[in-house]
């Protein structure tokens, strides 16, 4: 399944309201439910990070991880995921293992 982008502030601040989130050391992912419309994805990564190209790589790696995840899901959700400084270090294997607890914990399908 392709998920949809979310590239809106508002809807970004409407995840980090609802105070559902789960945190690891490379991720921070906030899950908000909707009533239909699909799955929306929405990425972000701080200065914190490093450069660009550290930030865009992270970036990168945790949109193909959140690929392999949800390809198959039917739920209607919104997941945001923050990029905290290891994960520009980390691999897709390492991200994919993180969000896949994270959304499992939260009762979204994954395969």
């Amino acid at each position: 399944m392709r998920f949809e982008t979310i590239n809106r502030n508002y809807l970004f601040l409407r995840a980090y309201k609802s105070r559902i989130s789960y945190v690891s050391p490379l991720i921070v992912t906030y899950i908000v439910r909707r009533k239909s419309g699909g799955l929306r994805l929405g990425i972000t990564t701080g200065k914190k990070i490093g450069c660009a190209v550290e930030r865009n790589r992270a970036r990168r790696v945790v949109r193909a991880a959140a690929a392999q995840l949800l390809q198959d899901t039917e739920d209607s959700v919104d997941i945001v995921i923050v990029c905290r400084h290891p994960s520009c270090k980390a691999s897709s294997n390492e991200i994919r293992d993180v969000l896949r607890e994270h959304l499992t914990a939260a009762g979204v399908k994954v395969c």
